[in-house]
């Protein structure tokens, strides 16, 4: 048994507040509903730490569980059931606590007379503006459940190509990392025991490359701590500074001009932002508000500013094209297809045919890049243990030849 304290409206439009005992949330909510009472607010009060779900603590929503939840409650608004009654079936369906006790909150909020989209907003953590904004437009047009559906099928979509991008530089990351992990190993246990031998015995015509290896293995094994330090303090500046407006800036910069690297991470950019330029209009989303919430949704500090001058153009009487036209982020295909449709009044068409454009595009160059990168690891491999063989084992041959 749990307790709860509540704010809630009684018959006489009066506030009270109190607390209540019951097994979970949904349960008290039903409770004070058979009292009489409108509830406007429901918290858990706080309990020991023995008694907590550490798990739970940790088990956060994300993005597959706002799938979920948005395609199911599309589902119940489409099947005539009323709103309150459809989130609490999904309140009583939720696993995770952390995203159950969210729902309660949102339960809550509708009963005591709020809209969906005040509700979400409640929640900035999970629902993000793009979110509440097509939801608020779905309340507004009558079509909640067909928004609903739209926004599960926009969430799915980018969750499978984040999904891809993972997946394809995943194992070229993992080697990149071993690798790491192994030099550091070698260099600071393996090689000074090896290396030793060579020393001790006096070999005066020691190759090129061994005595580089012996001078790099000295220079860490004597400055370890100093190196170590350095690298955790260079790791702490990089941090702090990709947190200010000026290194999210400079970091947004690098991405989408670094060689190679840069075309796919600029495509993904322009896929994201006409898709979901395209998915608000036909929402019936203003052009202006829908240009403002894009700029935020794109992630990337160049384009918002490109997009939120876009946004000023269009205010002034121009149109977005003419803003897109003159930056290079935009290739010239896509302010010359939004021409086409802002002038045939068919912008989301033609914001479409972009986002499979350049999403095609990403994927292809993600699978071929990771395609190039294996053989290049492989590579680098080789040539370390080249490196190896000839510093250590050839001095080492040598040496008991002459023996």
């Amino acid at each position: 048994m749990s307790s709860f304290t509540y704010k809630a409206k009684n018959q006489n439009n009066l506030i009270v507040e109190g607390t209540i005992d019951a097994a979970t949330q949904e349960a008290a909510v039903d409770a004070l509903h058979n009292k009489g009472l409108t509830v406007l607010g429901l918290e858990s009060t706080q309990v020991g730490l023995l008694k907590q779900d550490l798990f739970a603590s940790f088990a956060k929503p994300n993005s597959k569980d706002l799938v979920v939840f948005t395609r199911q409650l599309a589902t119940l608004i489409s099947a005539d059931i009323p709103l309150v009654e459809g989130l609490r079936v999904l309140v009583r369906q939720v696993e995770k606590a952390s995203f159950k006790k969210i729902v309660a909150d949102i339960v809550a909020a509708v009963e005591g007379g709020a809209s969906l989209s005040s509700a979400f907003q409640g929640h900035p953590e999970l629902f993000s503006k793009f979110y509440i904004s097509l939801v608020k437009s779905g309340e507004v047009s009558g079509k909640l459940d067909t928004t609903l559906l739209y926004l599960a099928e926009y969430l799915e979509g980018s969750a499978a190509l984040s999904s891809k991008i993972r997946g394809a530089l995943a194992y070229p990351v993992f080697v990149l990392c071993a690798m790491v992990v192994v030099s550091i190993i070698m260099v600071t246990t393996v090689l000074p025991n090896l290396l030793v031998v060579l020393k001790e015995a006096g070999i005066k015509d020691l190759p090129f490359t061994t005595k580089i290896l012996i001078t790099v293995t000295d220079f860490v094994n004597n400055n370890i701590l100093v190196l170590g330090s350095l690298f955790v303090g260079l790791l702490y500046w990089a941090f702090s500074y990709s947190r200010t407006a000026g290194g999210r800036e400079r970091w947004d910069r690098i991405k989408v001009t670094v060689p190679g690297f840069g075309t796919i991470v600029r495509n993904l950019y322009i896929a994201r932002f006409a898709e979901t330029l395209s998915t608000l209009i036909k929402s019936g989303v203003p052009i202006l508000q829908g240009l403002e919430i894009t700029s935020e949704v794109v992630g990337n500090i160049i384009f918002k500013r490109i997009i939120m001058e876009a946004r000023e153009n269009v205010k002034s009487g121009g149109t977005i094209s003419e803003t897109l036209a003159k930056y290079q982020e935009f290739p010239s295909l896509v302010p010359a297809m939004l021409v086409v449709g802002e002038r045939t009044g068919r912008t989301d068409f033609m914001l479409d045919s972009i986002l499979r454009f350049y999403k095609a595009e990403s994927e292809a160059a993600i699978q071929n890049i990771s395609q190039l990168i294996e053989p290049a690891l492989i590579l680098i491999l080789g040539f370390g243990v080249a490196v190896l063989v000839a510093s250590i084992l050839l001095p080492i041959y040598s040496l008991v030849g002459a023996s």
